[in-house]
């Protein structure tokens, strides 16, 4: 029996194939299609950020009852001025996220310039406060310098190296290490004057985290972790009271009324919740067993309150917004927010971890704070405004960029219009701009009586004959 075909078809035709062969299609395939989309990045860190600090709040509340009633007589005083700090910090992350890239390379140079003051004046004018001189008092407030430094020093780094690789200068190891090391040998100097080695590992683990992302060669990045290190080691020996916590940290149970003391109840606190925890506010440790519960140790509260399922969500929390901060400095083009973006990420999850590990006993007590979490403004604010300037660059991504131009100016956008913020053009996108107007007023030509368009030989290619100079022509 012969068969036909259709025009234009040769042999049999194929048979349709299926998409999913008849089974439903898994739902994590969806989930990691979901996370293609132009603004992950973005909503990943908003959400996660939101989620923190009102976790945070949260906990201060809980943790700061019994010592609030004490101090004050009223169970709210130290909450509030957490809620304060809060409220002062989300209109500048709000700010900074829809605030150009170019605005926090020009911030970068003042903002180190004012961190070094500061901390110098630290040094001379500070107060001391529980043995270590890192507070300023500014009209009756204490401030603590160093936590804005780690902003101004992200910035200005990313700022420095993102500079140098615009001029093509990486290739060599002196511009990789000048000026960056100096800068943060000179802050990491004037941090540990006043006993903060907490503060100055942060500060390194930028350094090196900059260094990373720059295309450090293996061995100079090998070296610059030994020297890290070997400061740790050396300030550890120099100062009798952080030997005293290494050995507790050995062995807490033999010193449970000494150094131990902090470390062994905050194992009591995490072993006390359990799975699900006591409930909230229902701490036992936070009746003065617990030193600096608000703090440091806020995240044995979580755990005595929450239970290891709580414990768990906040790590998730900081694990998906490292792993956005680690997608924005993957995904955006520019050197300077790729470098900015890994040094924020790296400061935030790596501050987070070096705390959570002193709780569980895994690393000697630091005295550094649950980022957005713990009790202080002074660490609140500047790491919410960090995280609005992650927002800023995630929203610089190429897809982004398209998707939110296709929505339109935002009201935020439209404020910062007004005030001349939006936008800086460059020589680039004047000579883009210029030539885009040129093309737009000059009306493409129209076959008459001249017949239609020819073109001629050039040494770029045809050219067509209304785009020919006017010089060439025939008068």
């Amino acid at each position: 029996m012969a068969t036909t075909t259709a025009p234009g078809r040769t042999g049999a035709p194929k048979p349709k194939k299926s998409k999913d062969s008849g089974r439903p299609r898994p739902l994590w395939h969806d989930w990691l299609r979901s996370l293609d989309r132009p603004l992950t990045s973005y909503y990943l860190v908003l959400a996660t950020s939101l989620l923190l600090i009102g976790l945070g709040l949260v906990m201060v509340l809980s943790s700061t009852m019994v010592d609030s009633i004490t101090e004050t007589g009223s169970a709210f005083s130290m909450f509030q001025r957490q809620l304060v700090s809060a409220a002062v910090g989300l209109p500048l992350m709000l700010l900074a996220a829809q605030s150009p890239v170019w605005v926090f390379r020009l911030v970068g140079y003042p903002a180190m310039i004012v961190s070094v003051a500061l901390l110098l004046l630290t040094v001379f004018h500070g107060t001391e406060v529980n043995g270590a001189m890192r507070w300023l008092d500014v009209g009756g407030m204490l401030i603590q310098p160093s936590e804005p430094a780690k902003l101004a020093f992200a910035l200005w780094g990313a700022n420095i190296l993102a500079r140098k690789d615009e001029l093509r200068e990486l290739t060599e190891w002196r511009h990789l290490l000048i000026p960056l090391l100096p800068g943060c040998g000179l802050l990491t100097m004037l941090v540990l004057l006043g006993s903060d080695l907490s503060t100055t590992l942060v500060l390194l683990l930028i350094f090196l985290a900059l260094l990373w992302v720059a295309g450090a060669p293996g061995r100079l990045f090998v070296v610059m972790f030994g020297l890290v290190l070997g400061l740790a080691a050396v300030v550890i020996a120099i100062e009798p009271f952080r030997i005293e916590r290494v050995t507790a940290f050995l062995d807490p149970a033999a010193d449970s009324g000494g150094d131990g003391y902090q470390s062994l109840h905050g194992l009591y606190a995490l072993g006390t919740g359990g799975l699900f925890g006591v409930g909230i506010g229902a701490s036992r440790e936070k009746w003065g067993f617990l030193p600096f519960a608000e703090s440091d140790f806020i995240f044995a509260i979580i755990g005595e309150e929450f239970g290891l399922l709580g414990t768990v969500v906040v790590l998730c929390l900081f694990g998906v917004l490292g792993y956005a901060g680690l997608r924005v400095a993957t995904r955006v083009k520019d050197p300077f927010a790729r470098l900015a973006a890994a040094a924020i990420v790296t400061w935030v999850i790596g501050q987070s971890m070096i705390n959570i590990a002193a709780v569980i006993g895994l690393v000697p007590v630091t005295g550094i704070p649950l980022p957005l979490v713990s009790y202080g403004g002074s660490s609140l604010i500047p790491t919410m405004l960090a995280l609005g300037i992650l927002l800023s660059l995630a929203r610089a991504e190429p897809k982004a960029q398209r998707a939110l131009a296709a929505r339109g100016p935002s009201r935020v956008q439209r404020a910062l219009s007004w005030l001349g913020l939006d936008k800086t053009p460059t020589s680039g996108d004047e000579r883009g701009t210029a030539a885009s107007s040129g093309s737009a007023k000059r009306a493409p030509r129209k076959s008459g009586a001249r017949g239609p368009k020819t073109t001629v030989k050039h040494r770029s290619g045809p050219v067509p004959a209304g785009d020919r100079p006017r010089r060439n022509r025939r008068r």
